[in-house]
């Protein structure tokens, strides 16, 4: 099978999806091939205890995952055992577990768990800000898929009936972060970054699990990006994922490395790019580390002298940009909200959200709103345009709750999660 380009430490340093799913759903993580973007206008600005609440339930446990929606069912992922009760300290008991949810009314319609097959990385660190229950499921229509780490990709079908399982490796990761990326879904194949477990991409039969590729590369350790499909001449689509120092575009089909480019200069690639139009625009960082560049895919081999349209120094740290009209958004963990030119890079504005706190979440677009989810200090609604204004501040102080997770849009409402419960945003019918 083709490897991915290793890339040895020294070069470094120099260095709409194809989905069954229907139109109306959210069916991975951040929406449509990672979009985040909904033409709903209707999704509402404002929301409290006592308004637009048109359900809530317990979570079976804590989980930073994003929700997903197919059908009128929405699934989330969820952790319970070690990190989860602090009477558990074994890390051999550790379960996930996916729940199926009626999108109508809040109810639980199944619920199924998985048994941790090998022990995680130990809940220590900056483990502990995110936990075991990462992951966001991706969803054809007819099947789940979710990654569960080091106990593999498992799928279900939409009445909980769990159809097979796949390893992707069981190494420990040197940061101990665990595992962040989320599948996604290319045809009939599920495409997984397993980076923080098995230091590869792999591609699985959906109906059967069987694997069509796998191609592993060192410079994937310290990647937790989510890939995303960007289409090129010829009425194709090529697999582009953002690693540490570059960007690289691969044959989804084949898993066959196309083309890299130089992108940003950070050691953690956290977050996912975005696509349009054939080019892809990554914004990414870490500490002292920040950086964002827009690559026309197409090419092969080395493009950064061919295809790359601009490199900027402006960037963000864990949480994700969102593409509307021709301005690339995006609210970085420290708070500071940006907005920058799909066609320049320019920057046109970078403002801090009063009392906004930290940030996890990526921006989801809906209508002429932004919503930037904080951690703990409730969810700021921005306008979706290249000007800096603050439309509304929501909270929800029942909840005690962190708030990891990018909401899902559908039929005018968000369906939102924080380690303890899951959120209908709208109004009650």
């Amino acid at each position: 099978m083709h490897a991915l380009r290793l890339i040895p430490i020294a070069s470094l340093i120099t260095l709409a999806a194809a989905s069954f799913a229907s139109a109306g759903d959210w069916p991975r993580f951040r929406g449509p091939n990672g979009s985040a973007v909904s033409n709903e206008a209707g999704t509402p600005p404002h929301w409290s205890e006592s308004e637009n609440i048109a359900w809530r339930i317990t979570l079976p446990g804590p989980g930073s995952s994003s929700p997903i929606i197919t059908g009128g069912k929405v699934f989330v992922t969820c952790w319970t055992g070690y990190g989860a009760d602090r009477n558990v300290t074994d890390p051999k008991d550790l379960a996930r577990v996916l729940v199926c949810v009626d999108e109508r009314d809040g109810t639980i319609v199944w619920q199924k768990e998985v048994k941790t097959a090998v022990p995680e990385d130990r809940y220590d660190g900056f483990l502990r800000d995110h936990g075991y229950a990462s992951n966001t499921p991706a969803t054809d229509g007819e099947r789940v898929y979710v990654l569960f780490g080091k106990s593999g990709v498992v799928a279900f079908d939409l009445a909980g009936n769990q159809l097979w399982q796949r390893s992707v490796g069981t190494d420990p990761h040197p940061m101990g972060w665990g595992s962040a990326s989320s599948p996604i879904v290319y045809k009939n194949l599920v495409i997984v970054n397993a980076a923080a477990a098995g230091r590869a991409l792999y591609a699985f039969d959906g109906k059967t699990g069987r694997q069509v590729w796998k191609n592993p590369a060192s410079s994937l350790t310290s990647c937790w990006g989510t890939p995303v499909l960007v289409d090129v001449e010829g009425g194709k689509q090529e697999l582009a994922i953002s690693v540490p120092f570059e960007i690289w575009g691969l044959d989804p089909e084949t898993g066959d490395f196309l083309w890299f480019s130089e992108g940003v200069r950070t050691m953690a690639a956290c977050t996912s790019l975005v696509a349009r139009e054939g080019v892809v625009y990554a914004v990414a960082g870490g500490p002292g580390q920040s950086g964002a560049v827009a690559i026309r895919a197409g090419g092969r081999d080395d493009v950064t002298k061919t295809h790359r349209l601009w490199s900027k120094s402006s960037g963000s740290y864990v949480p994700s940009p969102v593409l509307v009209g021709d301005y690339l958004y995006w609210v970085n963990n420290e708070g500071i909200a940006a907005c920058i030119s799909r066609e320049t890079g320019d920057q046109v504005y970078s403002k801090r959200i009063p009392d906004g706190g930290q940030f996890y979440a990526s921006l989801t677009a809906a209508g002429d709103k932004l919503y930037a989810v904080s951690r703990e200090r409730g969810t700021f609604v921005l306008a979706a345009r290249p000007e800096f204004e603050v439309l509304a501040h929501n909270t929800l102080d029942s909840d005690a709750g962190t708030f990891n997770a990018s909401p899902a849009v559908d039929s005018g409402k968000l369906l939102l999660r924080s380690n303890k419960y899951l959120y209908c945003i709208g109004p009650k019918k």
